[in-house]
């Protein structure tokens, strides 16, 4: 059989288990593993599976053990468990509470506190679907108290959720990394000035929002003395005090991200422990999360291995590259190409799910286009951010709607959401539009 035609079939397989809610670890491995059987036993023209077995199982285990062995995949679980320690030892909603203290009189405030709480859970957790879970618990619940509009309650956390994707450090900028072979380091600081744009972009919009529709906002706000909100901001010292190891460490080249990593575990374990916010039975639950959700990564990103590796074996990638050369796009219709695609997918697939099936098959296209992929990198997770808010299947919005249960339609949240979508299309188009919001940290790094 034909390579290429075995490479098209398998892919379509891919998108139909997913389409069947097949986990993404299973749909990529099983379908690569047996494509490339298939390969290997037609190699010769006739049907030989026994010259197929041994391949295939070299091709397998040794894609999955370069991957695991990986040094830069350590630091997956240290920053998943610095977050769940983080949450247990209140460090991570510590600045939700101070912005919340320091905005209280401001017409929208909460919400704004709710998308800056979550930029700053964003900056130690790396998660955007742990960001709005967590959040979501804490700050909707209020808004709604207080007489907040369903919609702007939702809305403002599942879009501020968003900024775990981008603000680093982020899983998903690891694993991108990790399959691109590019310096996760400069990644990191890539996202920060996209992430930071898009904060303030959210915050913007709730202002806005609220001038134009004061009722938005009811109930009556809180009145704290300047002691008060002091008192609130010093509280908050953990929280930066593990933004600037991470992102000073590795900027001023004193620490490599995992080292980075690694300290900050420690550090906020000691926090939680001499402030008391920690305990035995805690500390146990957070290595326990972290132990289930990094092997779900590492689950994904072995079944991924396998993939490209198969699409290596087939030459689908000098095919794309050719046929994309031949048609003659420019760069601007490439890159709207390229959002498209993502875009699509994201209304329907996990954002690690999209990456690792893409990436096998655009990264030849980008190598064509001579495109720097550590702006394409923050480019690739601007759009896996924006998904997780698409219609008809944002996660984030389906996060959010778990968290208020019944109370809350999702339209209602929609509602709210394409407000957000909007100015998320427009950072987009900005950072994609002049790269150097991206590599300027990068290229100054020592």
């Amino acid at each position: 059989m034909d390579p290429i035609s075995i490479g098209v079939m398998a892919f379509i397989a891919v998108l139909v288990l997913l389409g069947l809610r097949v986990p993404i670890a299973f749909a990529l491995a099983s379908v690569a593993s047996l494509a490339t059987f298939i390969l290997f036993a037609f190699r010769t023209g006739s049907f030989m599976p026994e010259r197929a077995i041994k391949a295939t199982s070299s091709l397998v285990f040794n894609s999955s053990f370069d991957l695991i062995h990986s040094y830069d995949l350590s630091m997956i679980p240290l920053f998943v468990a610095l977050g769940h320690i983080s949450y247990r030892a209140e460090i991570t909603t510590r600045i939700y509470h101070a912005a919340r203290v320091w905005l209280t009189q401001v017409p929208g405030g909460v919400a704004m506190a709710s998308i800056i709480g979550c930029g700053g859970f964003s900056a130690i957790t790396g998660s955007s679907i742990a960001c709005a879970s967590t959040m979501g618990r804490i700050c909707t619940p209020e808004m709604l108290r207080m007489g907040y509009d369903p919609r702007l309650a939702t809305a403002s956390v599942a879009a501020g959720g968003t900024l775990g994707s981008l603000i680093p450090p982020s899983v998903l900028f690891i694993i991108y990394g990790i399959f691109t072979e590019t310096s996760i380091s400069k990644l990191f600081l890539a996202g920060i000035i996209p992430g930071l744009l898009t904060l303030m972009g959210f915050l913007l919009v709730i202002f806005f929002w609220v001038r134009k529709d004061p009722t938005l906002v009811q109930g009556t706000q809180l009145e704290l003395s300047l002691s008060q909100k002091l008192q609130s901001a010093a509280q908050a010292w953990p929280a930066l005090l593990i933004f600037t190891i991470i992102i000073g460490g590795i900027y001023g080249g004193i620490f490599t991200p995992t080292e980075a990593a690694a300290i900050s575990v420690a550090l906020a374990i000691s926090v939680g422990l001499v402030q008391r916010k920690l305990t035995a039975l805690s500390l146990w639950d957070s290595f326990k999360e972290t132990c289930i959700q990094t092997s779900a990564i590492f689950f994904i990103a072995a079944g991924a291995k396998i993939f490209v590796s198969f699409v290596a074996l087939t030459g689908i990638a000098p095919v794309l590259v050719e046929t994309v050369s031949g048609a003659d796009m420019s760069l601007w219709i490439f890159m709207l190409g390229i959002a498209l695609i993502y875009l699509a997918l994201g209304m329907f697939l996990d954002p690690i799910g999209i990456m690792v099936l893409t990436l096998p098959f655009i990264l030849p296209l980008v190598d064509n286009y001579s495109l720097d992929l550590i702006w394409f990198g923050v480019v690739v997770i601007k759009l896996l951010e924006i998904g997780l808010i698409t219609p008809p299947v944002g996660l984030n919005v389906f996060v959010i709607k778990n968290v208020v249960g019944n109370n809350i339609s999702i339209g209602q949240i929609y509602a709210g959401i394409l407000r957000f979508l909007s100015l998320d299309l427009i950072i987009l188009a900005i950072i994609i539009s002049f790269p150097i919001l991206s590599l300027l940290l990068p290229g100054t790094m020592r």
